[in-house]
């Protein structure tokens, strides 16, 4: 067979890719643990989307395997050895603001516009494409190729979790949950719950923070927060004064008696905080200059004291940076307090490839008691890290030079991929160097060029790895 021209291959499919896509990214595969049932441990809708990628294998003639309803795969090619391709269809919460229905799909100025568009539905799509051709054109292969997807990735990760304790381990494979060119070292996530007890009051005539809510998840920025006073009189204007000085929109209004107030900041992924708004930590921030009870003000001094101005851990005692990945990282992702039981605040840490977990550990634990406060570490993934000259690096790098005409050089993130659950796995694409990561925000979208882009490199990739 002569040399193949991979996109124009994906150009001969791209209605297709754009409507199997389409079908995909109107099933709302939120994690909703409340209907879960047996054969759909993350809910119906996880189920779903996992049932219709499955099918879309089989018709192209791909081998199917359903785990229990965690994780799945589709296979083709044969031999000994196993590519994986790790890939997930569940997706954060839409969120609101958006200007387009979130789970319809639409094509407008050459995008794609839809939750999961680009976290991981649109590349997951790309990535089966590729396969799908490598099938349809009947090319030897000496290895089996394995797409893994899974249904919990922004979540707690249970199903890669269970998938592994069940099925094998490829030799080396990739994410395509990431950016471009190849993504080879990933820092550590750490995730933690510092707690303040209530302390036993005079309940003087004091205003109090009856309530502070805000974030939906760990992994990102908060871009609502609100909070409950008591009566409490003359806070309006100086409030709208602050929104003004920090350029944020919210609104304040009575409610039964209290004073309600809502700050809008503006949502990113917890692995770059210092690209979004913390709606929690601007109203702490607001808040900390107000007279209120003894711990309402703790809970909002502790915020403003840790994470204001800060998205590196300095104020926490637990910066770190290394020459790999750079500079740890702190999100703090969901804040939560009523009077009379004390408050929360959960955040996500990512920390550079070459520092401990226990040393962070150690430090966030230090942190939080020199303040009065107590720490429970939630959950712990250890940095992820495969060598430049190895051969699954250096063969991706050849095959993105080759279709870009682009450097391929291996970089170092602060998000987490499913590389992470292989013993050698990087993450590749789909995101291109120079475009805006939308990820978990309002009106997520791809370029629908680039999902051909990256379905040409898929497809050669995988062929490659496997021929």
């Amino acid at each position: 067979m002569g040399k193949i021209n991979w996109r124009d291959e994906v150009e001969q499919r791209k209605g297709q890719l754009l409507k199997d896509l389409q079908g995909l990214l109107q099933i709302k595969s939120v994690l909703d643990e409340e209907n879960a049932s047996e054969g759909a441990p993350f809910g119906p809708d996880i189920k779903k989307a996992m049932d219709y990628l499955l099918s879309l294998g089989e018709r192209a003639g791909m081998g199917s395997k359903n785990v229990d309803g965690y994780a799945a795969h589709l296979e083709i090619g044969q031999g000994e050895d196993l590519i994986g391709i790790l890939c997930h269809l569940d997706v954060v919460p839409e969120g609101d603001g958006w200007s387009v229905d979130p789970y319809k799909g639409v094509i407008k100025d050459g995008k794609i516009i839809a939750r999961g568009a680009s976290d991981d539905k649109g590349p997951t799509m790309a990535a089966f494409y590729g396969m799908k051709i490598i099938q349809e054109l009947n090319l030897p292969l000496s290895k089996r190729v394995r797409m893994i997807i899974g249904g919990d990735e922004e979540s707690k990760w249970r199903c890669v979790d269970h998938y592994f304790k069940h099925e094998e381990m490829p030799s080396m494979g990739f994410a395509p949950d990431a950016d471009f060119p190849i993504i080879h070292a990933e820092k550590g996530i750490c995730n933690a719950q510092i707690t303040l007890k209530a302390t036993k009051e005079i309940q003087s005539e004091t205003p109090a923070l009856l309530s502070f809510l805000s974030g939906r998840r760990l992994n990102m920025v908060p871009d609502l927060a609100k909070a409950v006073l008591s009566d409490i009189s003359g806070i309006e204007e100086k409030y709208q004064e602050f929104l003004t000085q920090e350029n944020v929109k919210g609104t304040a209004f009575r409610e039964n008696g209290n004073l309600v107030l809502h700050l809008e900041g503006t949502s990113a992924h917890g692995s770059t905080p210092e690209c979004g708004v913390n709606a929690g930590v601007m109203l702490a921030k607001f808040l900390s200059n107000i007279t209120l009870d003894q711990t309402g003000t703790a809970y909002l001094k502790f915020i403003t004291d840790s994470f204001l101005d800060d998205h590196y851990g300095k104020k926490l005692n637990v910066a770190a940076e290394d020459e790999v990945s750079g500079k740890l990282t702190v999100n703090p992702g969901v804040f939560s307090y009523t009077r009379g039981d004390g408050g929360q605040v959960s955040i996500n840490i990512r920390y550079p490839v070459k520092h401990r977990s226990d040393v962070l550990i150690s430090q966030l634990d230090k942190a939080a008691k020199e303040k009065g406060w107590s720490c429970e570490i939630l959950s712990n993934s250890n940095p992820h890290y495969v060598s430049e000259d190895h051969v699954l690096v250096q063969t991706l790098k050849r095959v993105y030079e080759e279709q870009t005409g682009e450097d391929g050089k291996p970089i170092a993130i602060g998000g987490g991929t499913y590389a992470r659950s292989l013993d050698a796995g990087v993450a590749f694409g789909a995101l291109f160097p120079g475009r805006e990561d939308v990820a978990h925000q309002k009106d997520e979208y791809m370029y629908v060029e680039d999902l051909i882009k990256a379905a040409a490199i898929y497809a050669q990739a995988i062929y490659e790895l496997a021929k």
